[in-house]
């Protein structure tokens, strides 16, 4: 399965079940809200989802938010990642994502 963020293509993988490449790219912890839409709940990107996923230190609060599956998305250049997450924080608003939320209320003069 995959999900259309703000065009992009993420796969959709159960966060127990998956055995985590060793590529970069950005990421998504995600779950349903109650009109069965994905909503999430924090964006990252990592240079190897192999090394950050697995034991990554905000999926328990995520999980407790309603965190279901990871969508992923391969960016193979850490520039194209750096901007794709910035721009999907700024897009959603994550909950969990308060460093990237602070500095675009900030630039509006929040």
């Amino acid at each position: 399965m995959s999900v259309s963020w703000l065009g992009y293509d993420f796969d959709v993988y159960d966060p127990l079940t998956t055995t985590w490449n060793d590529v970069g790219g950005v990421y998504i912890f995600a779950g349903t809200n109650h009109q069965n839409e994905w909503a999430p709940l924090y964006i990252g990107q990592a240079d190897s989802f192999h090394n950050r996923i697995p034991c990554h230190e905000r999926w328990a609060e995520a999980a407790l938010l309603g965190a279901t599956h990871v969508h992923a998305m391969t960016v193979p250049q850490a520039a194209n990642r750096a901007r794709i997450e910035h721009e999907l924080c700024l897009a959603y608003q994550p909950p969990l994502n308060t460093q990237l939320r602070s500095l675009a209320g900030f630039r509006r003069g929040a």
